[in-house]
């Protein structure tokens, strides 16, 4: 299968240039806020997005039922036919898609997505005047069009909210009704002496300008959610991210005064505190590249005693209901049963030193990383399970190494449906994952996974596409993969594709007690091979 003919290729993120604009030509009470986004022109692209058809006459759009009670409105204004950095999608597709996901938080969280043709013909209908002219935020990427532009700047008095991308010169970013001022040399010293509300809106700023940086769809719906939780209405998911007082202090000194002297004393445990403390509490992508470079006992112990075992910081979450992926039912012709799907799970376990290797997988922060393997196996306690990812990774001062955890892995309540859970790092994490798909010759698999690392209050979701080899399934099975993936609410172009390449020395040794491993998906007249 050609990768670039139906996923996105990851690449390496640039700085984005940091500009911001508003409406210049006259000065307002009130501003919206607007992102605005460089953006490629794309020479083809499908002419039907979910909810209107895009042609040379205006668009036609029907209000959903819950948006004129919805809590929090929010418009997405888009250059045409413009290509987004998630490789083949629009933004007017990638903003579609946000407008479901924000859903999955809060199903009356409102998006309503235009491009410039919408705005140069104006709304048909009054259902479209109300959502732009009542919205709490608006999202502008890309838009350089003249008259797109006027038509912001005079529309846009009655909006509270307005944040820009590399837009035209004539839109300028506005928070709450302040003036984001342009980033130079001086927005530090004014983020630092600044008091009251110019202070918030400089780090509310570096916060979605931060996020939109690493160009994923994660990242694009945490930041529309932080402009949500600020400027409209509190997001239950962002509460870690609102300060905490003196208790957390006086927390750690007195429950855990030998764990902290004893990371101070440590160069990796003192690396990774400074580094998570320059991550926002539910930023987990930042979190994640901190704990897996600078990992050390000293830290697991800090980490332990600070947030698992006393939760000084009064951090929570929980794992996300949405969204509600199902597994499969049927494998091999035959219904599935708890003990098929821990057998799909140890997989190729029986002829390889792997059950799987990581092709690609949707979740910024985890599914990343190269030289990814991931080992199931039965344990020698009757009914036990357990799963073991090896992985490598870069750390932040440029070495290569191997990392591996160690998940104990329990039944769910439906066949194909399984509980993890972690010690990562001195923090439980709890998972609730599903096998979404899987072929009878085991050539790949999918498998969706949703978690929470609640004394570290954070929350997330992703899946892995699998493969023994480590490569792309053949080209004949995208139709049933793209299938799968819609089944968890993902596009194509979200997926991270997992360099494989340079694995060489993997630490894939099981414990000295666990038995060999077999399952019923080798049994004599099978037509696989390893």
């Amino acid at each position: 299968m050609q990768l670039s003919s139906w996923v996105k290729r990851p690449s390496a993120v640039p700085n984005l240039p940091h500009t911001t604009w508003s409406c210049r030509s006259k000065a307002r009470t009130v501003f919206p806020v607007v992102f605005c986004s460089r953006a490629l022109r794309k020479d083809q692209r499908a002419s039907q997005i979910r909810g209107f058809a895009c042609s040379s006459t205006p668009c036609s759009v029907d209000e959903p039922s819950s948006a004129s009670e919805a809590v929090a409105r929010l418009v997405a204004f888009v250059e045409d036919e413009a290509s987004s950095f998630l490789g083949q999608a629009t933004w007017e597709e990638v903003m579609e898609h946000t407008a479901e996901r924000l859903k999955w938080v809060n199903p009356d969280f409102d998006m309503f997505v235009v491009n410039e043709k919408f705005l140069l013909h104006g709304p048909t209908a009054d259902v479209e005047t109300k959502r732009i002219d009542q919205a709490d935020i608006w999202i502008i990427i890309g838009v350089r069009n003249v008259e797109a532009v006027g038509w912001i700047c005079n529309k846009s008095g009655n909006i509270q909210n307005v944040i820009c991308f590399d837009a035209s010169p004539e839109l300028r970013n506005k928070l709450n009704g302040i003036y984001v001022p342009d980033r130079n040399v001086l927005t530090g010293l004014l983020t630092s002496f600044s008091g009251g509300d110019l202070k918030e809106t400089l780090l509310t700023m570096s916060l979605v300008e931060e996020a939109w940086s690493r160009r994923n769809s994660d990242d694009i719906r945490f930041m529309l959610l932080v402009l949500i939780d600020r400027y409209v209405t509190p997001v239950e998911s962002l509460k870690n991210l609102r300060a905490q007082d003196l208790s957390t202090l006086k927390c750690m000194i007195k429950n855990c005064s030998s764990q902290i002297l004893a990371c101070l004393s440590n160069s990796n445990c003192r690396k990774a505190i400074i580094c998570l403390n320059n991550c926002a509490p539910t930023d987990q992508v930042c979190s994640y590249r901190c704990i897996a470079s600078y990992e050390c006992s000293e830290l697991e112990a800090f980490s332990l005693c600070v947030l698992q075992k006393h939760n000084c910081l009064g951090l929570s979450a929980e794992i996300p209901s949405q969204p509600d992926v199902k597994p499969m039912e049927v494998f091999r012709g035959v219904p599935i049963t708890h003990s098929i799907a821990e057998d799909i799970f140890v997989g190729w376990l029986e002829k390889l030193e792997w059950s799987w290797r990581v092709v690609a997988g949707q979740n910024p922060a985890y599914d990343q990383f190269p030289c990814q393997f991931q080992i199931f196996y039965r344990g020698a306690a009757r009914g036990s399970l357990w799963y073991v990812p090896v992985f490598r990774i870069k750390t932040l001062d440029g070495r290569l190494i191997w990392r591996k955890r160690r998940y104990r892995v329990r039944r769910g309540e439906t066949a194909g449906t399984f509980h993890f859970s972690v010690l990562d790092n001195g923090v439980v994490s709890q998972e609730y994952w599903r096998i979404v798909d899987v072929p009878d010759d085991l050539s790949w698999g999918l498998f969706f996974y949703s978690g929470a690392a609640a004394a570290a209050g954070q929350s997330y979701t992703g899946a892995v596409l699998v493969t023994p080899d480590g490569q792309w399934p053949p080209e004949s099975e995208e139709k049933r993969v793209l299938a799968a993936l819609d089944r968890c609410g993902i596009k194509s172009w979200e997926l991270y594709n997992v360099n494989n390449a340079y694995c060489e020395g993997p630490p894939l040794e099981l414990p000295k007690d666990v038995p060999r491993q077999r399952t019923s998906l080798w049994s004599e007249g099978t037509n696989i091979t390893a």
